[in-house]
């Protein structure tokens, strides 16, 4: 008896284990929660403030920065972490408890978008700040600022507010799945860097920078840039990586962004 008591309590908690792993997983985070529920004003935000039937007409207002608006008959009112159906709500109370209005009738709207939003640089669009009313993920943000410019861009930095730093690849957050497609939080940043390139320079048919291609190796940059002249030397080619020389650099081994290409004369 006591050993089956045993099995059944040891079966119930791998049972709550698993469900309380699937909350955790399928839980975002809370920021993100917290923009599922609608856009959470703040400081700067301007927002326009109407009672249905009221004397005093639409009221356009900007929240202060401790969060605060001052409305007519009821006075400030704190809005900062606040919906527009919370904010509502309140202004709503107010009213009724003042005295002013028996079942008022208000309508929030928010004219200008301020306190929560990413910024996004670099080779898209138009870049710039994108404020966020919901939860996004970065190629929805890409989206809106009308893409990213020319073909050449690979990779995509985003930096978070508490600056920490992500790399993703380009092609992986269009076709991969929610963790190559993180979603973003108010405070971040995203930037398309310019110089998705590599140099080649010296002894090659057609010196320059060109774009790091998928599968690109030592190889192949060194026939995209013409190939080696007659004055130029298999045994001179350098590859520099962050202003580091990688000795005997394999022609079969990628090339990444950035990477510097030298070819030297050969001895007569």
């Amino acid at each position: 008896m006591q050993v089956k008591l045993m099995k059944t309590f040891a079966a119930l908690a791998s049972g709550l284990a698993c469900v309380a792993l699937s909350v955790a997983q399928a839980q975002p985070t809370a920021e993100v929660g917290a923009m599922t529920n609608g856009y959470v004003l703040g400081p700067g935000d301007v927002i326009e403030v109407a009672v249905v039937g009221g004397s005093e007409g639409p009221m356009r207002v900007q929240i202060q920065s401790d969060g605060s608006i001052l409305l007519p008959l009821i006075g400030n009112v704190g809005a900062g972490g606040k919906t527009v159906l919370q904010l509502r709500d309140a202004i709503s109370s107010a009213l009724k408890s003042g005295g002013f209005y028996t079942t008022p009738a208000v309508n929030v709207t928010i004219v200008t978008y301020a306190s929560r939003y990413v910024t996004v640089l670099g080779e898209v669009a138009q870049p710039g700040a994108v404020p966020i009313d919901r939860a996004y993920r970065v190629s929805d943000i890409l989206a809106r600022v009308g893409g990213i410019r020319g073909s050449n861009a690979k990779i995509v930095k985003l930096r978070r507010a508490d600056g920490a730093e992500l790399s993703l690849d380009i092609a992986k957050i269009a076709t991969g799945g929610p963790d190559e497609d993180p979603f973003v939080a108010p405070g971040d940043k995203i930037f398309v860097p310019t110089a998705q390139t590599f140099y080649v320079l010296g002894q090659v048919g057609r010196p320059g920078n060109y774009p790091v291609e998928d599968g690109m190796t030592l190889r192949k940059a060194l026939a995209v840039a013409g190939g080696i002249t007659q004055l130029g030397s298999m045994k001179k080619v350098k590859v520099t990586r962050g202003g580091t020389e990688l000795k005997n650099y394999d022609l079969d081994a990628p090339i990444e962004i950035g990477d510097v290409i030298e070819v030297g004369e050969r001895f007569f």
